[in-house]
């Protein structure tokens, strides 16, 4: 179940000024020990101590194969590549510099298989949050559960933009100038 709060596109000079917009609550952050805990509760035959090692294993092998310019693929997870920031392009070609003119190096990972934008949408349900404790900002009263793709569940409809696109990228930002997406 993802839990969202509604916010209110502040920005005068959007498109979007005044209206809201769904926001997801993370509740947790998982790191590796934990997922390795879950995944063992999984019956995945292995211990946690081994999914763990295999985890922190693979990570470290996606970022030297990245920083070899080598892109890697997890069927059903994402593709990850090295992304550059910039901080200005060079008006001539001979006078570029990567001290100059790159800002930094980023990590890029794209959904793919099941964790498509579009197979999250059908899979996912959604429920406006009834509290929200931190900074973000406080939910309203719950209104039941929607089915990301539209359809009612166990309840009525949830309001917000429960269809609309409410993902965003690994290191992205966490809204666009229009406050549409995150």
């Amino acid at each position: 179940m993802i839990k969202y709060i509604l916010k209110q596109n502040k920005n005068k000079k959007s498109s979007a000024f005044g209206k809201y917009y769904a926001y997801p609550v993370v509740e947790e952050t998982m790191d590796l020990a934990a997922l390795a805990k879950h995944m063992e509760q999984h019956n995945s035959g292995f211990s946690e101590a081994m999914c763990l090692g295999v985890l922190k294993s693979m990570v470290k092998c996606i970022k030297e194969q990245i920083l070899a310019g080598k892109n890697v693929k997890i069927d059903d997870l994402a593709i990850f590549s090295c992304g550059i920031k910039n901080r200005e392009g060079s008006a001539k070609e001979e006078d570029f510099s990567a001290a100059n003119n790159i800002a930094n190096v980023k990590l890029r990972a794209r959904a793919t298989g099941d964790l498509r934008n579009s197979s999250l949408t059908l899979d996912a349900t959604v429920r406006r949050a009834s509290m929200v404790v931190s900074s973000l900002a406080a939910g309203g009263a719950q209104s039941g559960n929607t089915h990301a793709g539209g359809s009612t569940a166990g309840g009525s409809t949830a309001g917000g933009n429960a269809g609309g696109s409410t993902g965003g990228s690994t290191g992205g930002s966490s809204s666009n100038d229009d406050g549409k997406e995150f």
